[in-house]
């Protein structure tokens, strides 16, 4: 949700916000929302079928600002009162208006092609607004962002070792606040979901036949391939070398 212009209060549940030019933020498919109050509220509202959708963000997931946009200030607006928010300058509005009015010509249009252009420009726009909140002043949400950093430096560097005091160091939180903070809005401890992303860039390389399950596993960071073939079938219901037969029997 970008709004472009006017003001007026946003309500989700029990909870009311003031909205004003600039304010951009991510509500959930299934999360009840209204407006009160409009003065003039213009807005431009960008709906994502992600089970549709097929992109690859793995470089998004490398831009802290995206994790802070995406997951983080959803999470969290009911503790932070909506001012860990994403508020755009009038210039990166302007930008963002932009993206968002060719992104709507070419799904108006239809041309040949508009199925990879409209996918680019929604990418783009993704990226453009991560960069925006990595730029941000406002306390709140730089808040948000050291958890986001060590979000995306697991997933820059999920092939290297990664302590748990390395994350904890750079979010500058306490050991306490910092597990908290992170397993509330992750769904896992940090180990945890370091281990999850190594398991899912496994998969991806598993569905190729040229690296033995051993290099797999140390491509992705683990020294062990026991140990990797005891956490991917935990992960996944199959061992890594089942799986791998599984994709190149789907694949003909």
């Amino acid at each position: 949700m970008i709004i472009t212009g006017g003001q007026g209060v946003h309500i989700t549940g029990e909870d009311t916000y003031g909205l004003k030019a600039g304010d951009t933020f991510v509500i959930g498919g299934s999360r009840p929302h209204d407006y009160l109050d409009l003065d003039k509220l213009r807005l431009i509202n960008v709906l994502i079928d992600t089970d549709e959708l097929a992109m690859d963000v793995s470089d998004l997931q490398s831009l802290p600002g995206f994790h802070a946009l995406f997951t983080l200030e959803p999470a969290w607006r009911k503790r932070h009162q909506f001012n860990s928010r994403l508020q755009l300058s009038p210039h990166e509005l302007v930008q963002a208006i932009r993206l968002v009015d060719q992104l709507e010509a070419e799904l108006d249009e239809r041309s040949p092609g508009f199925g990879i252009m409209a996918t680019t420009l929604l990418l783009q726009l993704a990226a453009f607004l991560s960069r925006c909140y990595n730029q941000t002043h406002n306390p709140k949400s730089k808040s948000l962002l050291r958890i986001a950093e060590t979000i995306a430096h697991i997933e820059r560097h999920y092939s290297d070792p990664i302590s748990l005091d390395e994350l904890i160091e750079m979010s500058g939180m306490s050991r306490r606040n910092f597990l908290r903070a992170f397993e509330s809005t992750m769904g896992h401890s940090p180990i945890k979901y370091l281990i999850r992303i190594r398991i899912r860039q496994a998969c991806k390389l598993l569905e190729r036949d040229d690296l033995s399950i051993t290099q797999i596993a140390m491509q992705v960071g683990f020294s062990d391939s026991n140990y990797f073939s005891r956490q991917f079938r935990s992960l996944m219901g199959l061992t890594p070398r089942n799986f791998r037969k599984r994709n190149l029997i789907a694949a003909g």
